[in-house]
């Protein structure tokens, strides 16, 4: 920047609302000088327009899945083809969205980058969402239902089935988020779930490696594995489940040596870092240059409900690598803040900030 540059931007930090004549008498400059200092400072990205919103912030940006969910608690063991008795309930999930809402509630800065429908489900999402994270970067689709997902557990709170209509987010496009690229560019770190077209993956991984952002990949289910490139040198971490690998490299996880020998090859790929879960029995875990470590699930004695719980285990593991955590920190993050989910009715546990977080991990 040049002198007036560096002017007209103090001036604009101290007062983002001041308009273009208030600057320009205070200044003394002519309005059409000014005028073309702002445009350079939009154009270097110091400012993204009036009111002149300072570009300081970096972000952590959450891209995919922001739904309804539906679930159905069966009291008896179920049964095909006939009536089962069930409970229900309804609340806002999706992938993207509960790892952006887990990270909000810890106190980090979060924009959700989705799609959705003009409907009263975006609204019960937007209403419930938007005090944990910043949802101006969601396109509305007219024609489109925003996404929902209902779950099916049984007696035990274990996943008996799930049916998802998520048809809208194939609208999460690599123009959609070229049209964002001002945000994008300045973030922390993005965090993708695979509810986005291979196309946009592929974007990303070209984008996050041209500008040097830390790229995030979570899978949501081994269906959508095909979305994943085959060279995964962009990804920083990738954390994905038992069944979602074996989909992935063809291959069966039968025993703790299959389960360390995917971990090997998901770092052949190209990946930084990577988990690998297996419900109850715990993770695996590798890094780049370090040694393949297994950690066990911490015990659950009462299990309430099991949404959720590996989107929060994302989110802490995410909110404590960013934090420059070391490896034991960083894993041992996410299992208890999985633990703590799968105890609670929330998709999201309520109760979670920073510093229930901190004396959660000095609890356990």
């Amino acid at each position: 920047m040049n002198e007036q540059e560096e002017l007209v931007l103090g001036m604009i930090k101290e007062n983002p609302f001041i308009s273009q004549e208030e600057l320009s008498e205070i200044i003394g400059l002519s309005k059409s000088s000014l005028a073309n200092i702002i445009s350079s400072l939009i154009k270097k990205e110091y400012v993204f327009g009036k009111a002149y919103v300072l570009n300081e912030t970096a972000p952590i940006i959450c891209i995919g899945g922001a739904n309804i969910d539906r679930k159905f608690y069966a009291q008896n063991e179920i049964t095909a083809e006939t009536s089962n008795p069930v409970k229900s309930s309804r609340a806002v999930g999706g992938v993207a969205r509960n790892i952006a809402e887990n990270l909000g509630r810890l106190g980090e800065e979060v924009t959700l980058l989705s799609t959705a429908g003009n409907d009263s489900e975006w609204e019960e999402i937007y209403d419930l969402s938007s005090p944990f994270m910043n949802l101006e970067h969601v396109a509305h689709f007219e024609h489109s239902a925003t996404g929902s997902y209902t779950a099916v557990l049984d007696q035990n709170g274990d996943l008996n089935i799930a049916l998802a209509d998520m048809d809208v987010f194939e609208h999460i496009t690599p123009e959609l988020l070229i049209k964002n690229s001002n945000i994008l560019r300045k973030a922390k770190c993005i965090v993708v779930d695979l509810n986005c077209p291979s196309e946009t993956i592929d974007f990303l991984f070209f984008f996050t490696s041209k500008h040097n952002i830390p790229l995030v990949i979570i899978p949501v289910s081994s269906p959508k594995m095909s979305r994943l490139p085959k060279t995964l040198n962009a990804v920083s971490w990738l954390i994905v489940n038992k069944d979602e690998t074996e989909t992935f490299m063809n291959v069966k996880i039968n025993d703790e040596k299959d389960w360390e020998d995917s971990v090997k090859k998901w770092l052949d790929l190209g990946v930084k870092n990577v988990i690998v879960t297996n419900g109850s029995k715990g993770v695996m875990t590798g890094r780049e240059y370090g040694e393949i470590r297994y950690f066990p699930a911490i015990e659950t004695p009462m299990v309430v409900d099991v949404t959720g719980a590996g989107d929060s285990f994302c989110a802490a593991v995410i909110y404590s690598w960013l934090q420059k955590k070391d490896t034991d920190y960083i894993i041992k993050s996410g299992l208890v803040n999985a633990h703590k989910t799968i105890m609670s009715k929330y998709t999201v546990r309520q109760e979670l900030s920073q510093k229930q977080f901190m004396l959660d991990m000095e609890a356990i």
